[in-house]
């Protein structure tokens, strides 16, 4: 059974979500706390968390830096809620790593369609269009992405992305030619109507240059409109 982390120091609401979840045929577990979730992740993984971002002690923030620093759980699923929604709080949740963002208050029914958007996409892969068999190997300049094991690689060292990472590069590398608006992006590639606006689209590509450095050249950013990925 699909396995999710509910991170919430607010017992009231941290019930209420795992019931949806449970609702939903997944198996909700409950930590009060970063500490004791960052521990439960590190010994047994799930499938995605659910993580406030004002914890006691450990904040969601720490818990997420520590969460991709550790190859174990580097690109496990985290959906970040939080009460803060201004823009620098969103920000700084993607910049972290965070798949995806929603503040409170929110509608438990959202937050089920986004944690069941993420899980379609991490446990089914592929970003539509899915390829055929032939193009289960995707390459660029030295990168090379294998969609059935999961994997990129950089001139041949093995670079983790998170799952939205993984999709993002995905579907660019798949659409290589074409100018692509951010709003395309996020319908095709967060798969609905998402609501944290189109700055998430560009946190991740940078995260992407970042880690692929020849997405530096090669993804071009298209003023006020979006991104191109050019032949080398």
């Amino acid at each position: 059974m699909t396995r999710v982390f509910v991170v919430e120091d607010d017992r009231d609401i941290a019930d209420l979500v795992a019931h949806y979840l449970d609702k939903a045929g997944w198996q909700p577990q409950i930590f009060g706390s970063g500490t004791d979730a960052l521990a439960a992740a590190r010994q047994s993984p799930p499938d995605v968390i659910i993580l406030d971002l004002m914890l006691p002690g450990m904040s969601g923030l720490d818990v997420c830096r520590a969460l991709r620093s550790d190859e174990l759980t580097a690109g496990l699923p985290i959906v970040m809620v939080t009460a803060r929604a201004e823009e620098a709080e969103r920000i700084a949740g993607l910049d972290l790593g965070a798949d995806d963002y929603i503040a409170k208050p929110f509608s438990p029914n959202e937050l089920v369609a986004r944690v069941r958007a993420l899980l379609r996409r991490t446990q089914r892969i592929p970003a539509p269009p899915a390829p055929p068999a032939a193009e289960a190997l995707l390459r660029f300049a030295a990168i090379t992405m294998d969609l059935d094991r999961h994997r990129v690689e950089d001139a041949g060292q093995e670079v983790t992305l998170t799952a939205k990472e993984f999709l993002l590069l995905q579907y660019l590398l798949q659409h290589r030619g074409r100018v692509l608006s951010r709003d395309l992006l996020l319908t095709d590639v967060w798969g609905y109507q998402y609501t944290g606006g189109t700055r998430t689209v560009d946190v991740h590509v940078r995260r992407l240059r970042e880690k692929l450095p020849a997405l530096v050249d090669g993804l071009v950013t298209v003023k006020q409109f979006g991104y191109k990925l050019s032949e080398p």
